[in-house]
């Protein structure tokens, strides 16, 4: 069983945990992960990564991601979520013209301070266990890319909805918070929609309930090749299938590239069969980094 899941995780779970229900449900020993963490208090998309497609990992980790988040003005937390300890309260409502105004500082290449209550590893040990022993780690700025920021609306206490778009590494907590400083009301997130990771959509997502009383997971699994639809391509004849299981580095008979400059990365076909992910040099071969291919008896 080999393939992606759309998972639907719900709040209150730890993407682990969520990798765990699902290894529940397949056969023994079958490799999973996910393929990039959601905080425990948020829910929406977790592609989890089944059988062969676990060594697929670091090309689908890097997408574009889309959250539907909840600004709370005028209160902060120590983890700048609802789940932490209050921090400062204010009273002050937020202007809707100040806050779309703020946010154009917020979007392109920013700089960002993960939340010290976060799984992000410091020296070898997750940050959230050195903050709950009241260590005091001082952590360097971190570049992070937020393609776009717009307000999706404003309930009646004040808070709002924004839906934000942005890369690999972006703490949307950490995001909000800022947000909150500039405007000089403070904020906090007090809930969290994933609702695209790469080509994963939340339309499309199975929740935990859907697949424990589904006859047959591997309906719900996507091909491997799914999620790279960006890389371009790279074909082979199939008699060239033992020479790429062999990791021999190959000039491909047909790839489609790009009029610009051509990609790092580019996906392996063998006739129709997805054999993985190659690397494609300056010379226009290509040098196999992930294997998905079986020798055939």
């Amino acid at each position: 069983m080999n393939g992606f899941l759309n998972l639907l995780k719900p709040p209150g779970m730890t993407s682990f945990d969520a990798v765990s229900a699902v290894r529940r449900l397949l056969p023994r020993k079958t490799p999973v992960g996910h393929g990039g963490t959601l905080d425990p208090d948020a829910a929406g998309v977790l592609p989890v990564c089944i059988g062969k497609a676990t060594r697929l990992f670091d090309y689908i980790v890097d997408k574009q991601k889309t959250y539907i988040a909840e600004l709370c003005p005028g209160i902060t937390t120590d983890t700048y979520d609802s789940s932490g300890r209050v921090t400062n309260v204010s009273k002050a409502r937020l202007d809707p013209r100040l806050l779309e105004a703020a946010l154009a500082n917020f979007t392109g290449e920013i700089s960002q301070l993960p939340p010290v209550y976060s799984a992000l590893k410091f020296g070898g040990e997750a940050l959230y266990k050195k903050a709950r022993r009241g260590e005091d780690v001082k952590l360097a700025p971190r570049s992070v890319y937020v393609e776009a920021i717009s307000i999706r609306a404003q309930e009646p206490d004040g808070r709002f909805l924004l839906e934000i778009r942005c890369g690999k590494g972006t703490y949307i907590r950490s995001l909000v918070h800022d947000i909150g400083a500039y405007l000089g009301c403070g904020a906090h997130m007090s809930f969290l929609l994933r609702t695209r990771s790469g080509e994963f959509a939340i339309e499309n997502a199975f929740t935990l309930d859907e697949l424990k009383t589904s006859d047959d997971i591997e309906n719900a699994l996507v091909p491997m090749d799914m999620p790279l639809k960006r890389y371009c391509a790279a074909y082979y004849s199939k008699e060239l299938r033992t020479s790429i299981i062999n990791g021999q580095t190959l000039r491909p008979e047909h790839i489609d590239l790009p009029d610009t400059a051509a990609p790092q990365y580019v996906r392996i076909y063998a006739g129709s069969e997805f054999a993985g992910m190659g690397e494609l040099g300056a010379d226009g071969t290509v040098k196999i980094k992930a294997m998905l291919l079986e020798r055939q008896i």
